[in-house]
């Protein structure tokens, strides 16, 4: 079964089959005053292209507004500076995204 598990702390994203690790990338979270939510979340919706800052793709989490998504900022990526979304570089979500079906959890901690 594989899930993924985000450090805020880290910058980091992690995606496991068991608990093997497969892949890790780098990424982006809340600023200060709008921080990344922690828990136990699940992909709920995918979609490609979804416009805006929201780069090449778009995966929506159980926490309403909040998502793992592409980045029109690859700047950002390492630091604390979205609204709590966790964001990508766009080759790294499209990869993720290929790697990931709707259900998967996701678990997100300092």
């Amino acid at each position: 079964m594989r899930w993924i598990d985000i450090s805020i702390g880290k910058h980091e994203l992690k995606l496991y089959e068991g608990k093997k690790l497969l892949k890790r990338y780098p990424i982006a979270v809340g600023k200060m005053v709008t921080a990344t939510p922690q828990g136990i979340f699940i992909i709920i919706n995918k979609q490609l292209n979804p416009g805006g800052p929201f780069g090449a793709f778009w995966m929506g989490l159980s926490k309403p507004h909040y998502g793992i998504h592409g980045t029109n900022n690859p700047s950002s990526i390492g630091k604390n500076v979205s609204h709590g979304c966790i964001r990508m570089y766009n080759k790294d979500v499209l990869e993720l995204s290929s790697l990931v079906l709707l259900g998967t959890t996701v678990k997100i901690h300092r």
